[in-house]
């Protein structure tokens, strides 16, 4: 048998395994909890420390706490930090109970082990390690904190990448003139660099509203303590915890606005959610775009050339496929999923207290992760290195019918889908038909069906 200990909490004793730095509020959750969804994430376990360690710096200052042992508390979350393998100290599974309790206890009773054998003389993770706290306003604060700074330093930088990644291709390759689709069928040609434009413009958007949210999820409940009304922490709590955790973090956090909003729902949360969704549905049209123009290469579209990162088929030779937008798509999904799941939780704020939070931080900190990598290898190894196949484009519009439309103001639409309808059945190019049905010549009729001008729009007469 494994060699245990026995620790104690209100609800009397438990056996704990001798070398765990945890005690016994972490072993009745792992009793309770463990192997249904796996343990939190290790940003949002990050962040949680953080929430200590700031907690621990402004109880100091503000008197309500040793400084021997505030010391202790913030060597011990920063000792942690630099530890490869921290997370074995934090097993507690995403799903507990609501308010994260269990989390915080764990973090609690781990950094009480720690700091008393740094001072060598007991640290109480509820009366030193948790002063001024509750679960219900640290583990909100976590999730905001931990949400922060993975868009901070994660998705916002991915996403400067992708945008700058498509406007360099726009540059190099956006003279091309291919045929332009709607429902998926031909239409009027565009310019590369218009769609890819489009695309850059689409990611700019979402990047913008991300921006928009970031100081709504940098406002912390911290200082509520149980139910908002801040018991127990000093009233200059809040303000002195986020100056220290901005600080420790780098990034101005602030005091939510109301404590009372900040813990009974997650509102911030969810709006972050829903633009990340958003932003998911961009990336998958762009992915879409992707496939659909590499489409081939005999029978498809086979506009683009992706690079070819890996063989595409067990049993089809030569076989490449689209893998990168592929994944990009799949992630998307994900995270429209994941924003499901947060919206169903950010309802469930019960009076003082949303009773989801462990799950929603694991779901938004997930699509945080998978649009942040997604984005970035969709800009380093779809986007910068697909090639163009000319050739392609010049054949498929010198036969596009619908060039005509350039036509309407001169001819009129009826003899103009004439001679689009004649030119289609008999495989022919539009202007030759053109020719010899519109009363036009042909050096007019170059003119206005010239692929590269009809991009800029206007009228061609």
């Amino acid at each position: 048998m494994n060699p245990i200990r026995i620790e104690r909490d209100s609800m009397g004793e438990m056996a704990v395994p001798l070398e765990a730095l945890y005690g016994a509020q972490t072993q009745r959750a792992l009793h309770n909890f463990e192997g249904i969804g796996g343990p939190m994430p290790a940003r949002f376990i990050q962040a949680l420390l953080r929430v200590k360690a700031a907690a621990a710096r402004a109880n100091v200052a503000l008197g309500q706490l040793p400084a021997d042992i505030g010391l202790a508390i913030e060597e011990s979350c920063a000792a942690l930090a630099l530890e490869g393998d921290f997370m074995r100290h934090f097993p507690v599974d995403v799903f507990q109970t609501g308010s994260g309790t269990s989390s915080n206890m764990n973090a609690n009773e781990v950094l009480a082990t720690l700091a008393s054998r740094r001072l060598k003389q007991p640290v109480s993770a509820n009366d030193h390690v948790n002063a001024g706290q509750s679960s219900n306003d640290a583990i909100p604060s976590a999730l905001h904190i931990s949400a922060a700074l993975a868009l901070h330093e994660a998705l916002l930088p991915a996403l400067l990448g992708l945008v700058a990644a498509i406007r360099a291709k726009s540059e190099a390759e956006g003279h091309h003139v291919k045929t332009g689709r709607t429902h998926l069928m031909d239409a009027m040609p565009v310019r590369l660099g218009q769609v890819l434009d489009g695309w850059a413009a689409q990611i700019a958007a979402q990047i913008a509203q991300l921006q928009l949210l970031q100081p709504r999820i940098q406002a912390l409940a911290q200082g509520g303590t149980a139910v908002g009304t801040g018991i127990n922490a000093h009233p200059e709590f809040a303000a002195r915890f986020c100056a220290e955790l901005s600080s420790l973090s780098g990034l101005p956090f602030t005091v939510a606005p109301d404590f009372f909003a900040a813990m009974g729902s997650q509102d911030a949360a969810v709006a972050l959610s829903g633009a990340l969704k958003g932003l998911a549905v961009s990336l998958m049209k762009i992915a879409n775009d992707l496939r659909w123009m590499n489409s081939g290469p005999l029978a498809g579209l086979a506009e683009i050339e992706l690079e070819a990162l890996q063989p595409g088929s067990s049993i089809m030779p030569g076989k490449v496929n689209p893998v990168i937008p592929e994944a990009v798509a799949m992630a998307a999904a994900q995270v429209i999923g994941n924003d499901a799941t947060i919206t169903i939780a950010g309802q469930s704020g019960n009076f003082e207290l949303n009773v989801m939070l462990p799950l929603v931080a694991e779901k938004l900190l997930d699509s945080l992760h998978l649009l942040s990598k997604t984005s970035a290898l969709l800009g380093s190894r779809a986007i910068a290195t697909f090639t163009v196949n000319d050739a392609q484009l010049q054949k498929a519009l010198a036969r596009n019918p619908i060039l005509v439309t350039a036509l309407n103001p001169v001819i009129g639409y009826l003899k103009a889908a004439a001679i689009a309808k004649r030119a289609y059945a008999e495989g022919r190019p539009v202007l030759d038909v053109a020719e010899e049905d519109s009363g036009l010549d042909r050096k007019t009729l170059e003119g206005l069906l010239d692929p590269a001008q009809l991009t800029r729009g206007g009228l061609g007469v």
